[in-house]
């Protein structure tokens, strides 16, 4: 660079430049999602968490199929074919609302649609893909048992050949989408190994009653999958693969959003915390003039743009068909964990403002404990990662 160069300005928002690495189509997907967060839920988010709810969900869906969100990096029937960085940067926007608001978007895309697009039938895809891409039906994936959370291989939900039919008996705990779903992709034990179906959430024996009492994920449906006898047609069947592979690479593709939108959470707490250092006044001036306050805000800044920088990386790797599970798992152990210590770190900046709902924080703080131990709680990745660390296997 010449002498003359001029050094572009800091940006507070954007200490590392990371937007230098966005193409245009990037940031206007980022944007488009960033501006139906700002109108479409954060007006709202403090009351549905306070009441434990999400009301509207059929529209919310149905809006953010207008825009493209639902199962957005698949190719076909209505999806919108983005690359994974961008599916990223609209996780971390939805994140930065809430991560309830960002599950909803995971599940039917990373988890159902995926699954369905993946390993379903041609008609599979042609039935379910277009109306959930859209909006028009919500997708669950019911994998998580209420005895069975990290072994999934233990699962108890059993599905048995009867003539041309298939009988679906068992339970699914803690399914996201469960109580508004129009389909639910359920993996069951089957006498020729573990196998996933499509049912029709209107079949007769299924019923999903909703899980109250959360004091996480608040604004967000969270139930319990219950099939009786639930007969299926032969063609429920996914016939793409057999054995956990199916689930644990819908989980992965999952876990990959989670990576991005745990640093939405981090974002939105920093950004309030900031704001509040700037101009909440002890001692006469400003608490973000204090050295141990601007050591948290540094600190905090610190891990939240690493964090967005792995999040990318990782980004590029899976556009580039090169990312694998471990990294994966990497990227959800570290900025989880990391959002979850920017939240706690801002709540202090606070003070008492922070547990109030008047804030984005102890929202954000408490959605993200659910965060980090569904989808593989912390002690499994760090498993993942020690067993690709030295070739020994620890789960067993």
């Amino acid at each position: 660079m010449s002498a003359s160069a001029k050094l572009p300005p800091f940006d507070p928002s954007d200490p590392l430049g990371i937007d230098d690495l966005l193409e245009p189509e990037d940031l206007a997907v980022r944007d488009t999602v960033r501006n139906w967060a700002a109108d479409r839920v954060l007006p709202h988010i403090a009351e549905w968490y306070e009441k434990g709810e999400l009301p509207g969900i059929r529209e919310l869906a149905r809006e953010l199929g207008a825009i493209g969100a639902l199962g957005m990096s698949l190719e076909g029937y209505g999806c919108a074919g983005a690359s994974a960085v961008q599916y990223g940067l609209a996780c971390l926007e939805l994140e930065a609302a809430d991560s309830g608001i960002r599950s909803l978007v995971s599940v039917q895309g990373s988890l159902a649609m995926y699954a369905i697009h993946r390993f379903g039938s041609e008609e599979q895809k042609q039935r379910w893909l277009p109306p959930m891409a859209a909006g028009e039906t919500i997708g669950c994936f019911g994998l998580t048992e209420p005895d069975i959370g990290s072994d999934p291989a233990a699962m108890r939900t059993y599905a048995k050949k009867d003539g041309g039919d298939w009988v679906l008996n068992g339970r699914k705990m803690w399914i996201t989408n469960g109580s508004v779903a129009g389909v639910a992709v359920v993996w069951a034990q089957t006498d020729d190994g573990i196998r996933g179906f499509a049912v029709p959430t209107d079949s007769p024996g299924f019923s999903a009653p909703e899980i109250k009492h959360k004091w996480s994920l608040r604004a967000s449906v969270t139930s319990e999958l219950v099939m009786d006898d639930v007969r299926l047609p032969g063609d429920a069947v996914l016939p793409g693969v057999t054995g956990l592979k199916g689930p644990l690479s819908c989980l992965s593709h999952a876990r990959y959003g989670i990576v991005w939108g745990a640093m939405g959470a981090a974002r939105s707490s920093f950004e309030a915390a900031l704001a509040y250092a700037r101009s909440r006044e002890q001692f006469g001036r400003p608490i973000g003039g204090f050295q141990l306050t601007q050591a948290k805000l540094a600190d905090m800044a610190v891990e939240l743009h690493k964090g967005i920088l792995l999040a990318h990386h990782l980004g590029r790797r899976m556009d580039a068909g090169r990312l694998r599970p471990e990294q994966v798992s990497l990227g959800k152990l570290n900025n989880v964990r990391e959002a979850i210590e920017i939240c706690r770190t801002s709540r202090t900046i606070l003070g008492a403002n922070g547990i109030s709902l008047e804030y984005p924080v102890m929202r954000h703080a408490t959605n993200l404990e659910s965060v980090l131990t569904y989808e593989g709680t912390v002690e499994m990745h760090q498993l993942v990662l020690g067993k690709a660390l030295t070739g020994l296997d620890a789960f067993r």
